[in-house]
């Protein structure tokens, strides 16, 4: 892997999605300084002052810490705030266009759900990682579809960072990463629960090394 590729590895938190930005500031400082080495912001609202204001905030934290700093589905938002990068669903802009917003060194995810033909085709484009879930039943999105861990060995061969996502605890975490996930993404395992830091830590510590 290239320098850019070995930062996706660990604890890769999610923001939940609130319009509560001292909050969720604290949280993620709490996070960060648990050992989380990644952050993504995901807010689905409409207040684009707000996410600006979160984003920034965010991205600042994450340069204290020397975490990458990636938003989800937002290219615009990314290229303003000089974002690490950006994570890609389904029905967001097409990586071709993240590449060209952001330039060669910005991160680039996708969510393949449950598909190794996703999963190929997004290595094939020029993806920086691939993002396989929900692992296990998640609180953030009840309907999403299964991925069984059996698929991290499978995606091996596209030779690029598995972060898996969905449901995922401190509790079953160690699972995951025997599966062959370089990296466990956690919104509600890490904010959902009394002490975002604690939680951080204790996931953060079941990855070798």
């Amino acid at each position: 892997m290239n320098g850019k590729t070995e930062r996706i590895a660990g604890l890769y938190a999610i923001t939940p999605d609130t319009n509560d930005t001292e909050k969720l500031i604290r949280d993620c400082a709490a996070v960060l300084a648990g050992g989380a080495r990644m952050l993504q912001y995901r807010n689905k609202g409409q207040d684009e002052t707000l996410k600006l204001a979160q984003a920034k905030g965010l991205h600042a934290l994450c340069r204290e810490h020397g975490a990458a700093f990636i938003v989800n589905d937002d290219i615009t938002l990314a290229k303003r705030i000089g974002a690490d990068g950006v994570h890609l669903g389904r029905d967001d802009a097409s990586l071709a266009q993240a590449r060209r917003e952001l330039g060669p060194e910005a991160i680039l995810g996708v969510s393949c759900y449950n598909l190794l033909m996703l999963a190929q085709n997004a290595a094939e484009l020029g993806a920086d990682y691939l993002a396989f879930g929900a692992v296990f039943p998640s609180a953030t999105k009840p309907g999403a579809v299964h991925a069984p861990l059996e698929l991290f060995a499978e995606a091996e061969k596209f030779g690029l960072p598995r972060v898996a996502i969905g449901g995922i605890t401190e509790h079953n975490a160690a699972r995951v990463i025997a599966a062959g996930a370089e990296a466990i993404a956690v919104i509600g395992g890490l904010f959902d629960t009394p002490d975002p830091g604690l939680a951080a830590r204790a996931i953060s510590e079941l990855f070798p090394g």
